[in-house]
């Protein structure tokens, strides 16, 4: 159903629309050898499901529309039906890139000049993983990183409730144990611990 972004206000079409919403943005770190490499992620903003794109030292439009149409055929085999992608006016998202979704019968909405607030729920998530994650992990190289991303988006996804969806998971487990002892899994060799239940080994033997 397209909607044109003049004809909805930013916060009704965040608020009503959001199961539908697909946002999108770059981010940049640094290595120990000050190579700086950039990250493209999208996120589905209803359920906060992080789709970690990839990592390059060149963004530049041939890269860029070949994870647009990996991620589009990802959620094509989930049937996963969305409406909008929103991005910033960034160059490197062309209208090569724009066409992938279009193609797909996305609507694209770009977000207004100088708002970095508008693609907000991208803008936690570049937060996120950079205070739970980057910030404790000295970053050797691209495949380092792409790595390390890997990991905490599964993390994320699977295992890390969050506040914007009841503290329910993006990928909801399908059985929820409440009996068992409590475990800890460690996540990125124990920068973030992820306790649940198990009955299949005593609490003492992973603690």
């Amino acid at each position: 159903m397209p909607v044109r972004n003049s004809s909805l206000g930013w916060r009704h079409l965040m608020t009503h629309y959001k199961e539908q919403i697909l946002a999108c943005d770059f981010f940049t770190i640094d290595t120990v050898w000050l190579q700086t490499s950039y990250v493209l992620f999208f996120l589905e903003l209803g359920s906060r499901r992080i789709h970690f794109a990839g990592v390059t030292s060149n963004p530049n439009q041939t890269w860029i529309t070949q994870q647009a149409r990996q991620l589009v055929r990802e959620l094509h085999d989930r049937g996963r039906c969305l409406q909008f992608l929103i991005h910033d006016n960034d160059c490197s998202f062309s209208k090569v890139f724009d066409a992938v979704f279009e193609s797909e019968g996305l609507y694209i909405i770009r977000t207004p000049f100088q708002a970095p607030t508008a693609n907000a729920h991208a803008e936690w998530w570049v937060r996120t993983v950079r205070e739970e994650c980057l910030d404790h992990t000295l970053i050797i190289n691209a495949d380092h990183l792409r790595r390390v991303l890997i990991e905490f988006a599964q993390y994320n996804n699977a295992s890390r409730p969050h506040q914007g969806v009841n503290q329910e998971m993006p990928i909801p487990r399908t059985i929820l144990k409440n009996t068992g002892f409590i475990q800890r899994r460690k996540i990125l060799g124990g920068i973030i611990n992820d306790y649940f239940r198990s009955s299949d080994r005593c609490l003492l033997s992973t603690l």
